[in-house]
């Protein structure tokens, strides 16, 4: 029986952190989590506008609920205080649709660790391989964890020109 939550030790062997599967009480957070990660992270490599069109505000809670409600894997890590600091969203193909940290925990660990925990359950699963659509934040990350780049891919978001990164990687 696979355990509903797993503490994992940061790389500073002083924090615990704790990976679990998503709350409908999460979505709040997660929300909010999301749309700071995208105006401070994304800061450093997308222009306002282009972060705007990105995530205009925290999407409306019940409106996380009814699309996480397809069957994908929602993993959630919480911080010293107990709440939700990253989370990340597995689809049953392989699609890693939303991966985001809270600005305050970016750099520290706690995205390392959710990926890998996502990533072995995701080899548990016998899924064959990962793929996604990378920022550039995120393209940094994920190319450190054994992805590579299949395209860059320039698109308009709400009108605004926008890029990410097709990215994937076989699970053995």
């Amino acid at each position: 029986m696979r355990r509903e939550t797993e503490n994992r030790a940061l790389g500073n062997g002083k924090a615990t952190l704790i990976i679990r599967p998503f709350k409908l009480t999460d979505a709040p957070d997660l929300t909010e989590i999301l749309h700071a990660a995208v105006h401070v992270i994304g800061a450093r490599d997308y222009t306002p506008e282009q972060l705007r069109a990105w995530s205009p505000a925290p999407m409306p809670s019940q409106d996380y609920v009814a699309r996480v409600a397809d069957g994908r894997t929602v993993l959630v890590a919480l911080g010293a205080s107990e709440r939700p600091v990253a989370f990340i969203e597995i689809e049953a193909d392989g699609h890693i649709d939303c991966f985001y940290c809270h600005p305050d925990v970016a750099g520290s660990g706690v995205g390392r660790a959710l990926f890998r925990h996502a990533q072995s359950r995701a080899i548990e699963a016998g899924y064959p391989r990962l793929f996604v659509e990378a920022s550039e934040a995120a393209r940094r990350f994920f190319l450190r964890e054994g992805f590579h780049v299949i395209a860059c891919r320039e698109f308009q978001l709400r009108g605004v020109m926008i890029h990410n990164y097709a990215m994937g990687k076989t699970l053995g």
